[in-house]
């Protein structure tokens, strides 16, 4: 599904349901590509659990270890963010911003060139994703969660907030030097 952002894409698996509970694909290549406009190779699965209030973001990672990432929860309910930091792209600066939950099985997917964080609305999230590449500390970086030039609505009060100790030193957008540059060498694999 389309979002604000055409690049970020909101996905809907089929849930297949009945009086024993559910099954549902939750990757499928070929579905998968047909929903996304360019090669993505998946090559590492992460989980995270988080009690409420939890923030983790606004992530990134630098070229050449840009990740993809495709994003669900598997318990509870978060609200998932993605901003654009392709210098030059119409949508530079934007989010878009969606809750996924282990209710709606939604899944996010977040291309190369975003930043992305996720809030946790209920009690506790289990928070499972995809990357295309590995955790690079050389390239790793972060904007701040609470920049006002994002405008992002985390849904929470700031007193319920809890940031790492790393995500509350992120830079401003405005203080980013290091970002990326909206072209097609962020797409090839």
């Amino acid at each position: 599904m389309p979002q604000a952002i055409p690049d970020v894409k909101l996905l809907q698996p089929k849930v297949h349901g009945d009086q024993r509970g559910y099954f549902l694909e939750t990757f499928r290549q070929d579905l998968f590509a047909e929903a996304v406009d360019y090669k993505v190779d998946f090559i590492q699965d992460n989980e995270s659990r988080s009690a409420k209030g939890v923030l983790r973001g606004l992530h990134f990672q630098l070229s050449p270890h840009a990740q993809s990432k495709l994003v669900r929860v598997v318990q509870g309910r978060v609200l998932d963010v993605a901003v654009d930091l392709r210098r030059g792209s119409p949508t530079f600066g934007q989010h878009v911003a969606v809750e996924l939950s282990g209710e709606n099985k939604h899944q996010l997917f977040v291309p190369r060139g975003f930043a992305h964080g996720f809030v946790v609305l209920s009690d506790e999230a289990v928070f499972a994703y995809k990357v295309d590449a590995y955790y690079a500390p050389e390239c790793d970086r972060g904007i701040a969660w609470n920049d006002a030039q994002l405008g992002i609505d985390w849904q929470l009060p700031m007193q319920l907030i809890t940031v790492s100790d790393k995500d509350s030193r992120q830079p401003l957008l405005a203080d980013m030097t290091d970002l990326f540059d909206y072209s097609a060498e962020l797409y090839e694999s």
